[in-house]
């Protein structure tokens, strides 16, 4: 990454909640409100919308780190609006405060963690990862 990145730049995601988002939608025994994994897919989204203009070519930021609360539930039909901004930067990492809203009351907020990655190198590492996994198990056909 060779552009600066300035502590305070924002970024922004929303998504309406579905029954897919739900914890219903993982469970048919549990309510149909929104999860707490489906609540920080768009705090991840955020934190990459906020970061992505300052990678170079070929790279993206991931997520690293995840501390966040869910504090109040959310139904189906509501808009959640997710919002992420630069905190800090170590060197290395960076750390971006999140917060999710449902349009009545904050249901989430915390901090997640991102690194700056070369997109081909991380997909290599994958596949050679999966390779060596599937020659373990023996799954691999030569």
């Amino acid at each position: 990454m060779s552009l600066p990145i300035p502590i305070g730049t924002r970024g922004g995601a929303q998504e309406t909640v579905e029954l897919k988002h739900t914890l219903a939608g993982h469970h048919p025994e549990l309510p149909p409100v929104y999860s707490t994994p489906d609540m920080i897919c768009p705090m991840e989204i955020a934190c990459f919308d906020a970061l992505q203009p300052y990678c170079e070519e070929g790279e993206i930021t991931v997520g690293i780190s995840i501390h966040v609360e869910h504090r109040a539930a959310s139904g189906i039909g509501m808009r959640i609006r997710a919002t992420a901004e630069l905190e800090s930067f170590d060197g290395r990492f960076y750390t971006m405060r999140v917060s999710a809203h449902d349009g009545i009351q904050e249901i989430g907020r915390g901090t997640v963690g991102r690194a700056v990655v070369h997109v081909s190198r991380f997909m290599e590492r994958m596949r050679s990862k999966a390779t060596d996994t599937q020659a373990k198990r023996g799954d691999l056909r030569v």
